[in-house]
């Protein structure tokens, strides 16, 4: 299915709407949790969206009328399993974080994934950003460190904080989610499929199999009850699973469009989305330091937006 009327800017609404998804997938995940727990909500993400990945694949080719299967190589599996257990690892790490007194500060650190996908695309892709989207990052990035601030200083979230284990957890979970971006953006540039719609497709499809298997199988040796509540849960998972994969689906073919740098710095405007709906919802009023970083995420988008 060749796409001609795909522009340039197409990747900036796919994008937008992937964050939109995320955001309902996040709410739908975090009622999940104290249902079934952390990590089968996590499962949720992965299991119920893997047979929507299938559908849209079995859509886009019903579409197209083209039943030929794109030349997958070694490579490309290669860099959908970096991803896919970056991913996970992202997932773990995060999870660890909560655990710690400073979850605070280890969020904040796991912000830095924008700057470290830069990083991992210049080593590993050799996608070196331009001066304007490097730029737009370190804005982007300075806001979210400002939104993560406690409004208080919790104790022992002085100095000792930012070198304390939760924050090390957080910066890990910052470069599992950068590895991961890095990843699904290498193996769409390994994927010949003549289409951007096909090569998110088949990425997505790949990466949520991959992932079901591994953590469906550790919940199955270490956790099985798990299981059987994610099944009982079952109205609630479709929704997280559903609009998980359509994020994914989102974020994939965006990938197959423009750098990960690009990407996941326009992708911080999930932040915007959910400090709207925090507001609109609880009626919470924003600090100094809130819309002083909500100013600097929006700048950091419009400026990844402005290069086109």
């Amino acid at each position: 299915m060749q796409l001609p009327a795909l522009a340039a800017w197409a990747w900036i609404p796919i994008v937008i709407w992937a964050a939109f998804a995320q955001t309902v997938r996040n709410a739908a995940q975090r009622s999940l949790t104290a249902e079934v727990g952390t990590l089968a909500a996590t499962l949720v993400r992965f299991l119920y969206g893997l047979p929507f990945a299938a559908l849209w694949v079995a859509a886009l080719y019903l579409a197209a009328g083209a039943p030929v299967l794109p030349a997958f190589s070694a490579p490309y599996f290669a860099w959908v399993l970096l991803g896919a257990v970056a991913q996970l690892a992202a997932t773990a790490f995060l999870l660890a974080a909560m655990k710690e007194r400073n979850f605070v500060v280890a969020v904040t650190y796991s912000k830095t994934e924008v700057l470290q996908v830069a990083l991992f695309a210049t080593l590993f892709l050799h996608e070196l950003p331009g001066w304007l989207s490097a730029l737009a990052m370190g804005v982007a990035t300075l806001g979210v460190l400002l939104l993560s601030l406690p409004k208080a200083a919790p104790a022992g979230a002085g100095s000792a904080g930012w070198v304390s284990r939760a924050a090390g957890y957080g910066l890990a979970s910052g470069a599992g989610f950068a590895l991961s971006a890095v990843g699904y953006r290498g193996a769409a540039l390994a994927l010949d499929s003549g289409s951007p719609l096909f090569t998110g497709a088949w990425g997505v499809l790949w990466a949520q199999a991959i992932q079901s298997a591994l953590l469906g199988g550790y919940l199955a040796w270490r956790q099985p009850q798990a299981l059987g509540a994610i099944a009982r849960s079952w109205r609630l998972s479709t929704l997280a699973g559903m609009m998980g994969a359509l994020a994914s689906i989102g974020w994939f073919t965006a990938f197959s469009l423009r750098p990960a740098t690009d990407v996941r710095t326009l992708g911080l405007v999930e932040v915007l989305f959910s400090y709207l709906v925090s507001r609109r919802i609880f009626h919470e009023k924003l600090s100094r330091a809130e819309r002083a970083g909500l100013l600097l995420v929006t700048a950091g988008v419009l400026g990844v937006c402005a290069q086109l």
